[in-house]
């Protein structure tokens, strides 16, 4: 898969198609940086500085009551804070303009400008003490508590997380998420994806090197299955000693993959009571179970279908952990925790507990709160790329589904059962492992 992708960018290189990037909009925490370094120099006027900030991509819906809303964060605090006078952090002259007039707090506001906050590493313990080794933030926020995943070669349920820490206890279910880390999980954009199923599709690729090194791969597909084409959605069945695998071929992107690995099993769940392990690449995903869900039920349901996509996108993923994790970076590049002085940082537990009181204040007290709605706009818009996948949902409806049951796994689903056997086992075993699902290919394909 990874040749076809390489000929995606040779295509994408020779029509200088550039990947775009998702805009921010009404970044409320760098605005408020931004005036906090205004007021800290020669200050400014609310009313000359509103008009030229409209002006602006990011802030062009930057209403009046909103801008009041952030002047009075500045000068009171928040609803929910005005009690309190550290937060309190400009003064109004007598002509109008707002500045800084307590020197400590210009200090640590020079300390703290910038907007690149360094993402974060959990420990992972057991309940009785433990220590297991380190997992990215960013997957552990999408788990719930009950939730099973597999890390240091064991299956393991998350309890809670507390103080930068991953509580787990030992779960026998053998159904588990597998850990990813950002570095090596870099997703493909739309533009990427888009020319992927282009190479993928276009006849004219079949001369070029790639595609006839790809040959057989392409025959052995065909016996088992299909090469989708663009009006097709391809869905394959097949079981084998670990339960039946069920693969989704979207070819968008491991983040969407992702995301909707857990959608459809949230759905499929709804039929029945059902678990699964999911898999994911950036070109499909997994879902193994101990027992079938009926395909039947499946389609006549319609469970790819967009409508009430978001509502089940936040019961199918821990949207407000997502949210409360992303405000962390939120509240420290608006200024609402401090990251300590040079050779004095504050640790990064509570830098999180920190901001993870005020998430929790806001929630329950101050819920038009612009910072806390801006955790919530970017988890959709940023974390699961919300108009991307509600894109993704309105094609495939456009799209002929093709289920197919396969005797045996097929080249495409290949990498995904091996990307989930590498994270279970030693490297030894799954070599072992790998060559004799290989032999099994070879000896059908004869």
């Amino acid at each position: 898969m990874e040749l076809i992708e390489s000929v995606a960018l040779q295509r994408g290189i020779e029509t200088q198609q550039i990947e775009d990037r998702i805009p921010y909009l009404n970044a409320y925490d760098v605005l408020l940086q931004f005036l906090m370094t205004l007021a800290v120099g020669s200050g400014f006027q609310p009313k000359r500085l509103l008009p030229v900030l409209q002006q602006t991509f990011c802030f062009q819906t930057l209403d009046h009551e909103q801008w009041q809303w952030i002047i009075n964060f500045l000068v009171k605090g928040s609803q929910s804070l005005e009690h309190y006078d550290e937060y309190k952090k400009v003064s109004v002259m007598e002509d109008g303009s707002i500045k800084v007039l307590n020197r400590g707090i210009a200090m640590r506001h020079r300390l703290s400008m910038g907007t690149i906050v360094s993402d974060a590493d959990l420990k992972v313990r057991y309940q009785k003490g433990g220590y297991l080794g380190t997992v990215e933030e960013w997957f552990v926020a999408k788990l719930k508590p009950g939730d099973i995943f597999t890390f240091s070669g064991r299956n393991l349920e998350l309890i809670r997380m507390h103080n930068m820490e991953v509580i787990v206890k030992k779960s026998k279910s053998k159904k588990a998420r597998i850990p990813a880390w950002m570095g090596g999980r870099m997703s493909f954009s739309a533009h990427l994806s888009d020319l992927l199923k282009k190479a993928l599709f276009d006849k004219r690729n079949t001369t070029t090197a790639e595609f006839k090194a790809l040959a057989p791969v392409f025959n052995q597909q065909k016996k088992e299955s299909i090469v989708p084409q663009p009006n097709e959605f391809l869905i394959e069945r097949f079981q084998t000693r670990e339960g039946f695998h069920t693969v989704f071929y979207p070819f968008e992107g491991y983040a969407i993959h992702e995301a909707m690995a857990s959608l459809m099993a949230y759905r499929i769940s709804l039929l029945s009571p059902i678990s699964f392990s999911m898999s994911f690449n950036d070109y499909g995903f997994e879902l193994l179970s101990d027992q079938a869900f009926d395909r039947d039920s499946f389609l006549d349901n319609n469970l790819l279908t967009p409508e009430h996509l978001l509502d089940d996108l936040e019961k199918s993923i821990n949207v407000s952990e997502m949210a409360r994790r992303r405000f962390r970076d939120i509240a420290v590049i608006s200024g609402l925790v401090f990251q300590g002085f040079p050779n004095k940082p504050i640790k990064a537990k509570h830098l999180q507990s920190g901001s993870q009181l005020f998430f929790d204040v806001f929630k329950d007290y101050e819920p038009d709160n612009l910072l806390y709605q801006q955790a919530l706009e970017e988890t959709f818009d940023h974390g699961m790329e919300r108009g991307r996948m509600t894109q993704v949902f309105e094609n495939i409806q456009k799209q002929t589904i093709v289920w197919r049951e396969c005797s045996q796994p097929t080249p495409f689903s290949f990498p995904l059962i091996t990307d989930r056997i590498r994270s279970k086992l030693s490297s030894e075993s799954v070599e072992d492992r790998i060559k004799k699902m290989y032999l099994q290919l070879e000896k059908a394909a004869q």
